[in-house]
């Protein structure tokens, strides 16, 4: 795939997930019925996974932007920003929002309270759906990232193995341009 390809992707997954999760965000926050403490639980989260996705987003564009993509280390400082991020969000989502446990409590409480109540309800339900294939594919996004880095530093590295041979090197001096006198 090539690392500048794997780092135009992995921007496109982010900016995926994060649609998906401006579309949950607004389907709890704005299209509420009414004030809740389940309507706050569910924005909150929303809004701090919004905000996680921000930073990783941020990291990862400006390290493919700017600079040359031969600077591994600050890809990797990025990568590290963004994984970390991801992962957090990956935690946040499959625990506080995803769970059997929130989503029974998300449908019960609609079926309770009916009517516009039970839309709203569906309509969070789905938005959650919504997160999960752009949360799958940034992961996958991260690994071939993680991939392709990993293949560019490999190239551009070599041990010595003490012991099994010995070599000797020697290395010429090599006149340096700047120091040449023009005549």
């Amino acid at each position: 795939m090539g690392l500048e390809a794997a780092f135009e992707d992995l921007n496109v997954r982010m900016r995926a997930l994060y649609e998906a999760l401006a579309g949950l965000h607004t389907t709890v926050v704005e299209d509420k019925p009414g004030d809740v403490v389940l309507v706050d639980l569910f924005g909150d989260a929303a809004a701090d996974l919004l905000g996680l996705l921000s930073e990783a987003r941020d990291a990862t564009e400006r390290a493919g932007r700017g600079a040359p993509l031969a600077d591994l280390e600050r890809l990797r400082r990025a990568l590290i920003v963004g994984q970390g991020r991801y992962n957090q969000i990956a935690h946040r989502l499959s625990s506080d929002l995803l769970c059997y446990e929130r989503t029974a409590e998300l449908l019960q409480f609609g079926r309770r309270r009916g009517g516009e109540w039970w839309s709203w309800a569906e309509s969070v339900k789905a938005a959650l759906d919504d997160c999960r294939e752009p949360s799958y594919e940034l992961s996958l996004a991260l690994f071939r990232c993680w991939q392709e880095l990993t293949e560019r530093a490999g190239a551009l590295s070599f041990s010595l193995q003490p012991g099994a041979y010995r070599q000797s090197m020697t290395i010429a001096e090599r006149e340096d341009p700047a120091r040449e006198d023009v005549r």
